[in-house]
């Protein structure tokens, strides 16, 4: 057992020796191999300086001939013997190996330069000239014993420093030299001959001066108020604190400090300041402050960095809608040609992704018992519709996402996640329609996560609906908010049609619709056949919309029977299919209402085109289509003077009314005149291409579409640009993913979906949907692991 453990002690014992001298000999390796790095850095540098040298040299010999005295040129030719001598020495192959020979603790490097020092020396003296090199270094002239020290050991360095004023005085009298030249008034064409700027050029590029950094001023109080302010506007809103008052003081405090800070990033420029530009001002003004200081916000907690990058590539434009053909409703039929125009203009690809119904919501929805067993049949319906209207072809894609429709809401509910098919590369622009709509109960990613830049589109005033039914005041209570919630959390920028609709966070007002081409070449035919002298309208008054009484039944069933008497013999065809047509028609008839019912059909039916007055007493709607539709016809138009119609107001042959009494005067006055043809520009005002052009404007997207590779806006200052959305942290940011975070949550659970009225398994779409639209069933598409 001792030898035993003896054997182990000596094992052990040579074991660590060795380890030892393992680890001494890596160790002298790496230190032989980082002086051999050592010496061929030394070596590098010293060639870089000959070329210099050689550079300084070589310059257009022959001007310098014609310019310089003979006996400077002398000078020169004396001194390159002296340099070709000097680069043999450190050009030799075995310089490196006898720097290492000798390279020790307290070894110093030495090159001979005195050949070089002994002949500038020299020829000062000979000259009785002082001669310097003047060269910038770290902001203060270089001298050329710092020069000399650079290339010679730390000793030798010392002693030269310490005979400084013996060897600087020949050395300082090349630049006086060359001043004494240009004095000379014989000399005069030196000063500029190609020769000097040269020489200049070839010491600048030895060193160049380091650029110096522009102090930004930093932010006063009332920049951080007005900040704090604008990013607290979620916090304030639900205080009952409008936004235009933010604004009001958002702009207040920006006012008291523009004439000092508002602008710095060019001092000659007079700031403007006013509503429309202020937070663009507010976001360049803090992001040059923070870009002064070199800090780079990357993004928050809620922040999703895997976007599309856009750079390099189309940009791709997806249109998200709650509606398609052949169900006859706004958000069918407006995002459809939304499509094709954008789509028009070839600039971006362009995808519309319209809901996919299941056989039996298809039989309840879609009108004339019209059913598609596949979505590529439907798709052949939809573009064969659109062609027939708009004259062109249209490229763009169509694809389809599962749907359900709700007979208690009268609408289409996505099922599952609409986001996930739009794929990640098309991933770019987000375009919802009815935004509230799509994600009351959105149970997925993020839009603005997924997207780089998300605009809503409202169409409905759904709060006006909901105060119809019973407890409506209370619904509508909670569904303004929840509106507000998911616009806030899923949306960049939100175009409301009219005032009509709720005032939701980050809106605009503006008619962003079109009418349908069709319904312009009927009101140019009119015009034409007026012109003719041939008659163009040989009927009266009628009334077009969907038969449910939210869509105006209501008011004009009562302004019709409390003004019957003042409007004897007058008649009104109206022409629709609802929900509610038994109970319209059966209340008309009560009250013995001269109203024609007929079956709906097509605003463009041939049927149509005698009618002179169109009355549109609804004030529920956001933008009535058919109102738009009835004025490019040439035809006369009556409806109420309500926000909805605010867009209308400006064409002669929309007639509004105030009061009941003044509804009669109207429909008399329409009655007993002809229509105003529509000049160009109102003929413009109501087509698709001017509708575009006003989205791309108010939605920012021809900003987001021309905007810089790096995916951040930015503007231009002082030559520069400067970003100011990676730059800026947002307090508002971080409320909206914290909202969006709360909401994902809770629309995960179905029981809280079930009370708040959603369809029972829309959470995911179910095995209908995967048989009809070739999906993978939703636990094998999002598996949950457990253990």
């Amino acid at each position: 057992m001792a030898s035993e453990g003896q054997a182990s002690t000596s094992s052990n014992a040579f074991s660590f020796i060795s380890k030892g001298w393992r680890e001494v000999k890596d160790s002298a390796d790496a230190d032989l191999q980082l002086m051999k790095h050592r010496a061929n850095e030394f070596k590098n540098l010293a060639t870089s300086f000959d070329r210099e040298l050689e550079n300084l040299f070589k310059f257009n010999s022959a001007s310098a001939i014609r310019s310089s005295p003979r006996s400077e040129i002398d000078f020169v030719k004396r001194l390159q013997p002296k340099l070709s001598e000097f680069r043999r020495v450190y050009s030799s192959p075995d310089f490196s190996k006898k720097v290492l020979e000798k390279w020790g603790p307290r070894s110093r490097i030495r090159i001979d330069l005195s050949a070089i020092k002994n002949a500038l020396v020299s020829e000062g003296e000979n000259r009785d000239g002082v001669m310097e090199f003047d060269r910038v270094r770290r902001g203060r002239p270089l001298k050329f014993s710092e020069f000399w020290g650079e290339w010679k050991g730390d000793g030798e360095a010392e002693d030269e420093e310490r005979q400084s004023n013996k060897d600087w005085e020949p050395i300082r009298a090349l630049k006086t030299r060359l001043k004494e030249f240009e004095k000379r008034e014989f000399l005069g064409g030196f000063k500029n001959s190609e020769f000097v700027e040269k020489f200049k050029s070839s010491l600048k590029s030895m060193y160049k001066e380091p650029e110096e950094s522009k102090a930004v001023p930093p932010l006063d109080v009332t920049e951080l108020l007005a900040c704090l302010v604008r990013q607290s506007e979620p916090f304030l809103d639900q205080l009952g604190v409008r936004r235009n008052v933010c604004e009001k003081i958002v702009e207040s405090l920006c006012s008291k400090s523009k004439n000092q800070l508002l602008h710095p990033l060019s001092s000659g420029e007079s700031s403007v300041l006013d509503s429309e530009n202020i937070n663009d001002e507010l976001d360049l003004r803090i992001a040059s402050v923070l870009q002064s200081t070199g800090h780079s916000y990357d993004g928050g907690f809620w922040t999703d960095h895997a976007k599309n990058d856009p750079s390099d590539q189309k940009r791709h434009v997806a249109i998200v809608t709650t509606a398609s053909l052949p169900w006859m409703t706004g958000t069918a039929v407006n995002p459809l040609f939304r499509a094709a125009y954008l789509a028009e203009s070839a600039k971006q690809n362009v995808t519309l992704l319209v809901p996919w119904l299941c056989k039996s919501d298809q039989e309840i929805v879609y009108p004339s018992d019209v059913t598609f067993t596949s979505p590529e049949e439907q798709e052949t319906y939809i573009r064969n519709w659109l062609e027939e209207r708009v004259g062109f072809k249209a490229d763009f894609k169509i694809s389809f996402y599962p749907g359900k429709f709700s007979k208690e809401r009268r609408s289409i509910i996505p099922a599952g996640d609409t986001s996930q098919f739009i794929p990640s590369k098309d991933a770019d622009i987000a375009i919802l329609e009815e935004p509230e709509h799509l994600n009351w109960y959105h149970h997925g990613k993020r839009w603005t996560d997924k997207f780089n830049h998300v605009v809503g589109v409202v169409h409905t005033n759904y709060l006006e609906y909901i105060k119809r039914e019973k407890n409506g005041a209370l619904q509508a209570f909670f569904v303004k908010h929840i509106n507000n919630w998911v616009t806030r959390a899923y949306c960049d920028k939100v175009l409301r049609l009219s005032a009509a609709t709720q005032d939701l966070p980050r809106s605009v007002i503006c008619n962003v619709h079109g009418v349908n081409p069709k319904f312009l070449r009927i009101g140019e035919k009119v015009a034409a056949d007026r012109e003719l002298g041939e008659e163009t309208f040989s009927k009266g008054a009628y009334f077009l919309g969907k038969m449910v009484w939210a869509k105006g039944y209501r008011e004009l069933i009562d302004l019709l029977a409390k003004h019957k008497n003042n409007l004897d013999g007058f008649k009104l065809d109206v022409y629709g299919n609802g929900e509610d047509a038994n109970e319209v028609q059966s209340t008309a008839k009560s009250l013995d209402l001269n109203l024609n019912f007929l079956k709906g059909r097509d605003h463009a039916d041939d049927s149509l085109h005698g009618y002179k007055v169109f009355i549109n007493p609804s004030v529920s709607d956001v933008l009535c289509t058919a109102t738009a539709e009835a004025l490019a016809m040439g035809k006369f138009v009556v409806c109420a003077n309500h926000p909805s119609n605010e867009f209308f107001r400006s064409f002669p042959n929309c007639l509004t009314y105030e009061t009941p009494e003044d509804f009669v005067a109207k429909v008399k006055e329409a009655m007993e005149s002809d229509p105003k043809p529509l000049t160009p520009e109102q003929r413009y005002n109501l087509s698709w291409e001017a509708a575009t052009q006003r989205f791309m404007e108010y939605s920012d997207l021809d900003k987001v579409l021309n905007i810089d590779n790096n995916g951040a806006k930015s503007s231009i200052g002082n030559g520069k640009k400067i970003s100011k959305s990676a730059s800026v942290p947002s307090l508002t940011g971080m409320v909206d993913g914290g909202l969006a975070f709360a909401h994902y949550c809770l629309t995960g659970n179905e029981f809280l979906r079930l009370c708040t009225g959603a369809i029972p398994g829309t959470r995911d779409y179910d095995k209908q949907h995967c048989k009809d639209l070739h999906l993978l069933p939703p636990h094998v598409e999002n598996p949950i692991y457990g253990w």
